[in-house]
């Protein structure tokens, strides 16, 4: 069984002897029970991992041993969501998948057709539940780096990220062509575009289009929203970082 990893800040990632202390010493020490001699990994989050061992438990805290230490590379080409803000709790859903995935970096987008929008502190609380969801999730998947979760963009906002990316995607039910056959850059940026429950408009698809991002069909049936965007991450990844 693996060891389980545990986030820290990246100035205490060079320590050594380590203090696991805060949410995530409490959480090995009150509801993992780690005990001394138990084997844990710490990672900062920007691809540095120490393999340690545990030394000693303290409350809500536990001190490690650094056994050894590895850098992740940073994964090429990068893949970017913009995922439209659904309804409910499926945005949190969509960032745990697109997570564990291997997605680098979720964008919210306030599409057109979103039913929900995001102000004020309900927006922030909003987003605040996607990063968290992120980072466990991340955690569960023993990712060295975690991936960015950016804040709302506009329509306009997501055009220039496209027009900047290597390859611009854009999901849309009525594309004849399947992005089964796309090609993937090796290096840069892969930005994939999913819209919201109501699909993306004609004026959206035309700016996007304008962008350098065609549509694309993934199948014959179509996906939720909170699916979408790991269904095309996985097709696109299975042409790059995982061939």
């Amino acid at each position: 069984m693996s060891a389980p990893l545990f986030l820290v800040d990246p100035a205490v990632i060079g320590d050594d002897p380590i203090t696991l202390d805060g949410s995530e010493g409490r959480h090995a020490a009150v509801v993992m029970r780690l005990r001394a001699g138990e084997r844990v990994d710490v990672a900062d989050g920007r691809g540095s991992v120490a393999e340690c061992q545990v030394v000693s438990v303290a409350s809500m805290s536990l001190r490690l041993k650094v056994l050894a230490r590895s850098v992740a590379p940073v994964a090429t080409p990068r893949i970017v969501v913009v995922q439209a803000i659904p309804k409910g709790d499926r945005g949190e859903t969509a960032c745990e998948v697109m997570t564990e995935a291997g997605v680098d970096e979720i964008v919210p987008w306030a599409a057109a057709r979103s039913i929900v929008e995001w102000r004020g502190a309900r927006g922030d609380k909003a987003l605040d539940r996607w990063r968290t969801t992120s980072r466990a999730a991340a955690k569960q998947s023993r990712r060295a780096w975690l991936p960015q979760i950016s804040d709302p963009a506009t329509t306009a906002q997501v055009a220039a990220r496209l027009r900047g990316a290597s390859l611009g995607i854009v999901l849309h039910e009525s594309s004849q062509t399947p992005l089964a056959g796309i090609s993937v850059p090796p290096a840069g940026e892969v930005v994939i575009v999913i819209g919201p429950e109501g699909s993306i408009t004609d004026e959206e698809l035309a700016l996007f289009a304008e962008a350098d991002a065609p549509a694309y069909r993934l199948g014959s049936s179509i996906l939720r929203t909170s699916t979408a965007g790991v269904v095309a991450a996985a097709v696109v990844l299975s042409k790059s970082r995982w061939s």
